[in-house]
C-alpha cells in the first residue's frame, strides 16, 4: 500500500509518521522543512507548498493509494480568519485535485472544536455547530469533500481529533509551559481551577490510531480520534507532576476558564472501536 502523508513534519505528521515505520509501511512525507528527520525515519521527503500546489501534486507524492492529510497553518490561533479566508479554500484546491489525479482514499484530520459548545460525550452523529473560525473551516472542508464524493467517488474518513499530548507540541500548549516552569526552578504553575473535563491522548497513540484507520481504508466519515474517558485538567497536570517526580506547587485559578469551549467534553469512541476491532 502507498501513503502519502501531509504536515508531516509537524507534532502529529512525526508521530505519525514513526507509527508507520512501526508497522514497516514507507511513506511520502510532504512537509515544509525538517527533511533530514523525515529521512532518519526512513521515509521520503517531498517539499510542497499546499497554497501553490503544482499540477502534477499526485505524482509527486508518488500516487499513493491513501493519502493522511494532516496540514493545516494559522494554528494554534484558532480564532483568526485565516482559517476561513485562506487555509479552506487552497485545503480544498489541492485534495480536490489529488482525487481528480486518481487519489482513491484519504484519512483527513478534523477537531473536537467542530462540536462546539455541545457539552457530555460526544459521538459523531450530533450535528456540528463550531464556535470559532478554525473549527468552521474544518467542518466546512468536510462537508465540501463529501459534496465532491458525489461527483468523483473517494473513500473519506474525517478524524476528528481531541486533545493530543506529546513530545514537539506547540510551546504554548500546557504540557511544555509546565516543564519550562520545572526546569526554570519556579515554585508555582499558574493556571485555571482546572476543573474543566477533557479527553486527552498521548500523541503517540493517536497516531497509531490514525495509522490503522489508514490501513482500514473504509469510507467511514467523521470518526473521533479520542480516548474517550474525560479526565479533569488539574488531575492531568497533578499526574504529570507526579509521574516525573517533580516538585511544584499549582496556583489553581489564576487565569479564568476559556470562553470558546463548554466546561465538559469528551468523544465517544464506540464507532473507532468498532472500525478497528478486527485489526
Amino acid at each position: 500500500m502507498k501513503v502519502a502523508v501531509t504536515g508531516a513534519s509537524g507534532f502529529i505528521g512525526r508521530a505519525v509518521l514513526g507509527a508507520l515505520s512501526r508497522r514497516g509501511i514507507t511513506a511520502v512525507a510532504c512537509a515544509h522543512a525538517n527533511h533530514d528527520a523525515i529521512a532518519a525515519l526512513g521515509h521520503q521527503a517531498v517539499a510542497m507548498d499546499l497554497h501553490a500546489a503544482p499540477a502534477d501534486a499526485f505524482d509527486r507524492l508518488g500516487r499513493p493509494d491513501v493519502l493522511i492529510h494532516l496540514a493545516w497553518g494559522g494554528l494554534p490561533n484558532y480564532r483568526s480568519l485565516h482559517h476561513v479566508e485562506s487555509e479552506l479554500p487552497a485545503q480544498y484546491r489541492f485534495l480536490r485535485g489529488l482525487v481528480e489525479a486518481g487519489l482513491a482514499s484519504m484519512v483527513v484530520a478534523g477537531t473536537c472544536f467542530e462540536y462546539g459548545m455541545q457539552s457530555g460525550p460526544l459521538h459523531e452523529d450530533l450535528p456540528a455547530r463550531p464556535e470559532n473560525p478554525y473549527g468552521f473551516a474544518k467542518d466546512a472542508l468536510r462537508r465540501e469533500l463529501e459534496f465532491l464524493k458525489t461527483e468523483k467517488p473517494f473513500a473519506l474518513t474525517w478524524a476528528r481529533l481531541f486533545y493530543l499530548h506529546g513530545e514537539g507540541q506547540a510551546e504554548t500548549s500546557l504540557l511544555p509551559q509546565l516543564r519550562r516552569a520545572v526546569a526554570a526552578g519556579e515554585k508555582v504553575f499558574n493556571m485555571s481551577r482546572g476543573e474543566q473535563l477533557r479527553d486527552y491522548l498521548a500523541v503517540d497513540e493517536a497516531a497509531d490510531l490514525l495509522v490503522a484507520l489508514t490501513v482500514a481504508r473504509q469510507d467511514a466519515g467523521a470518526v473521533n480520534v479520542c480516548s474517550g474517558r474525560p479526565v479533569s485538567v488539574r488531575r492531568l497536570v497533578e499526574g504529570w507532576i507526579r509521574d516525573n517526580g517533580w516538585t511544584i506547587d499549582l496556583n489553581l485559578g489564576h487565569y479564568p476558564y476559556p470562553d470558546y469551549e463548554p466546561m465538559a467534553f469528551w468523544g465517544e469512541r464506540r464507532k473507532l472501536d468498532r472500525i478497528l476491532g478486527g485489526q
